[in-house]
């Protein structure tokens, strides 16, 4: 099924370099193979995270327009990957990947856990999925809001998830001093949009400091959380 992204936010946040670099470095390992992107917006990930170690890049979009932009933007770039416009459902039956990424996508869609499911049917044996969401329902804002986020996770949330032939293997916070504007945003600003210069601020700032953080208290907090689903059976 395609259909029309509500948010606006995804130009800006294509500036936030540090960040998707710091999540690649988390989710790197996972990347060979057959990689299906699901949700791929314009391409802001798929630039930093296609680094060519896979052998197959598939980017799946519901927006047309966004991912026509996508094309627009990887194809004289060079980066190698195929474009399929639809949600889960486009997928081929018997069609299955090494890995499927959910970045920043699964708090989008209405029943998370049917969503995982049907993923997990088109994993090879062994293969995972990878999901990084904005954490801690508190949080949840104007901004989150606006551009159609169902919830937030927490660790135990998705911990609690019953997901039939998968293993989570991987479950940690992201970016603790992220913590802070999150937090701002929710109580004082109450913003259905950072700016620029916050997004700026935030990634080349903040970021870089999380990093050196987050390993310290054992990636107990963040304003994002990882999961990793291992396919068992």
């Amino acid at each position: 099924m395609v259909s029309n992204y509500a948010g606006t936010e995804l130009e800006v946040f294509s500036h936030a370099r540090n960040w998707k670099r710091y999540v690649a470095r988390h989710i790197g390992a996972y990347l060979t193979g057959d990689v299906l992107e699901v949700g791929s917006g314009i391409g802001s990930s798929t630039r930093l995270l296609c680094d060519g170690a896979h052998q197959r890049w598939v980017c799946l979009e519901p927006d047309s327009d966004l991912s026509a932009r996508a094309r627009n933007m990887l194809e004289p770039d060079g980066v190698n990957c195929e474009f399929i416009d639809g949600t889960i459902d486009a997928i081929p039956p018997g069609e299955t990947f090494d890995t499927i990424l959910y970045i920043d996508v699964l708090e989008h869609i209405a029943d998370d856990r049917v969503e995982l499911i049907r993923a997990s049917r088109h994993l090879k044996r062994s293969g995972v999925i990878c999901a990084l969401a904005p954490a801690h329902p508190r949080l949840y804002s104007a901004f989150d809001k606006a551009i159609g986020h169902f919830r937030r996770y927490t660790k135990a949330t998705i911990s609690a998830m019953d997901l039939p032939g998968l293993k989570l293997e991987r479950l940690r916070y992201l970016d603790c001093c992220g913590l802070a504007p999150s937090a701002v945003n929710r109580y004082i600003l109450n913003s259905a949009e950072p700016t620029l210069s916050q997004i700026m601020f935030w990634d080349r700032l903040l970021v870089p400091i999380s990093r050196f953080i987050d390993p310290l208290i054992g990636y107990s907090a963040g304003k994002s959380v990882l999961a990793v689903w291992r396919r068992t059976d």
